[in-house]
């Protein structure tokens, strides 16, 4: 297939790489970009040393800051809690370090390529991670309106069960193109992709995933939908997301990134922070040896409490000690929430639509618990039916998603004793974490009659709602029916030459600025179009071999629906 962009490499079909998340909105290769010998791009030697700030120290926040500083600029990085944002790995006290659990993201997909780009580059392996009915699940309990059943393989579900996930593949073939669109993001053919998602776009836009559903004559049967809402396919059931946009929940098939996850053993957070001491050999200005940690003296800079514009457009910073600096350009990586809360802000910072946009961003809720055991005992065969003693378990009761997390048969596990997101994470949060501990094993304890989990815990829970964490105040960003414009702004921002000149220099980035928020790839991207920006803002190119994102936009822009 052929690209106009000059960006994307050609492949043959026999040749396909691996799809990515890099489209459908912005087919843009940013795997390739990154992987290019010429590196992200230049700016003039009279520029280097300048300080940026990026506000947010989560994995957007570094990977901005490690490039600017590849690039000859200080990076000035500003963090209210800890390195990683939401790639938070803890361990349980009193237990063995090695015995951690991943409050935020934990599983990745192969379609993450710029993600994997920089898990490759600090060394860190993957895994396959658990998910329900996976080949590295060595088995998967579905339990609903108090029926259980056991299954090492989809075919091991009742008939109705292969009903549902044929249905699902069928409305998504009616309805949404799947073949043609997967099949172009495969092949990286920009312009069926953008042909294909134009109109989609155009239709789809006002349409919660659960009206898209009710379209279809596949899925005409409510007990159909209700099956496919609770328990799903993939990493489980998909009814918190019935209220969001389609569009949100056809990125996530169209690039498979909802299939064959993989976690990062030793924990995600350790991405973050290898990066944050990660001394680059190919770096500009600075001597070699020089890493984030050493610009900062080892610890980032703290909380920022007020932003504002001030004289020559700069973007000035406070921090929660009083220091105040005044910078050029800087990065806010924060949740967008935090713009209207947490930090004073200077309604000059953006122009009036983008603050619509961040106003109306939508939030999930989500809940995790997690308790060490001493060892897998749920791999102990039943004398009686000779199947597993535990399974990773889907069910219709308060724990939702039951995963478990093992080092080796001898050795401390982990079990994530529930996962919710919305409304089913709400019911968690008046509670403690032994009260939350007490009805999880409760509910499990109806589905596995015979086995005493509590009696292997070896250490108290950990939890999070990350609702009530108030530099969060949600998991991650879910756009609701009609909120496309407002994505497309915030997404877009990085491109500033058609803003007012006074509303230049702050650059937005995040997962949640991405078409893919959830994902530690929509922050990856949105960081390296940060990264674009501000080098444009201070003057500098890329190579003409590998033009960056903000190159390129004019030809694969995303769809600009009318506002009248």
């Amino acid at each position: 297939m052929t690209s106009t962009v000059p960006n994307a490499v050609q492949h043959t079909d026999a040749a396909a790489p691996p799809i990515t998340m890099f489209g459908p909105d912005f087919p843009y290769a940013y795997d390739d970009f990154l992987a290019h010998p010429a590196g992200l791009g230049q700016i003039p030697a009279t520029e280097h040393g300048q300080e940026v700030a990026v506000i947010g120290g989560g994995l957007s926040g570094i990977i901005a800051a490690y490039e600017l500083m590849k690039m000859g600029l200080k990076p000035v990085v500003y963090e209210a809690d800890q390195i990683g944002g939401r790639l938070r790995t803890v361990g349980f006290d009193g237990c063995d370090g090695d015995l951690t659990a991943e409050m935020g993201a934990m599983r990745f997909p192969p379609s993450s390529t710029a993600l994997q780009h920089y898990i490759d580059l600090v060394g860190l392996e993957t895994r396959p991670f658990p998910n329900p009915l996976s080949p590295a699940t060595p088995s998967t309990v579905v339990d609903l309106k108090g029926e259980s059943h056991y299954a090492e393989t989809i075919d091991d579900l009742p008939q109705v069960y292969r009903d549902v996930a044929e249905a699902w593949n069928a409305c998504l073939e009616e309805g949404a193109d799947f073949s043609d669109m997967n099949r172009a993001l495969r092949e990286r053919d920009v312009p069926r992709i953008r042909e294909i998602w134009a109109q989609l776009v155009e239709r789809l836009d006002n349409q919660t995933f659960y009206g898209f559903l009710c379209e279809s004559e596949a899925f005409k049967s409510f007990r159909h939908r209700e099956i496919f809402g609770q328990v799903g396919f993939g990493t489980g059931g998909w009814d918190t997301d019935f209220p969001h946009s389609i569009l949100e929940i056809l990125r996530v098939v169209y690039t498979e990134a909802d299939d064959h996850h993989r976690g990062i053993v030793g924990g995600s957070q350790q991405l973050p922070l290898r990066l944050w001491d990660r001394e680059p050999q190919k770096i500009v200005h600075w001597p070699l040896g020089t890493s984030l940690s050493s610009l900062h003296g080892g610890e980032p800079r703290g909380a920022v409490t007020r932003l504002t514009r001030t004289a020559g457009n700069r973007i000035t910073v406070t921090d929660a000690t009083g220091d105040i600096r005044t910078f050029r350009a800087a990065v806010f990586t924060g949740q967008s929430w935090l713009l209207l809360s947490k930090i004073d802000c200077d309604d000059a910072l953006f122009p009036i639509d983008h603050w619509t946009a961040m106003e109306r961003t939508h939030y999930m809720e989500s809940s995790k618990l997690f308790v060490p055991v001493d060892r897998p005992f749920w791999l102990d065969k039943d004398e009686l039916t000779g199947r597993d003693t535990m399974s990773m378990t889907l069910t219709d009761r308060m724990t939702r998603g039951t995963y478990l997390l093992d080092e080796g048969p001898d050795r401390p596990a982990v079990i994530c004793l529930s996962y919710t997101w919305c409304d089913d994470s709400l019911k968690w949060l008046p509670l403690s974490p032994k009260e939350r501990m007490d009805v999880m094993l409760k509910s499990l304890g109806e589905i596995y009659p015979n086995v005493d989990i509590r009696s292997h815990i070896i250490g108290n829970p950990v939890t999070v709602s990350w609702e009530n964490e108030p530099y969060f105040m949600g998991a991650f960003k879910a756009n609701l029916p009609g909120h496309y414009r407002y994505q497309r702004r915030l997404f877009t921002h990085f491109m500033q030459d058609d803003l007012p000149e006074d509303k230049r220099g702050l650059f937005l980035a995040g997962d949640d600025i991405s078409w893919t928020a959830g994902w530690a790839e929509g922050a990856v991207q949105t960081a390296l179009n940060a990264v674009w920006g501000v080098m444009h803002q201070f003057g500098g190119a890329t190579d003409a071999t590998n033009p960056g994102p903000g190159d390129v936009f004019d030809e694969i822009a995303p769809v600009e629906l009318p506002e009248d």
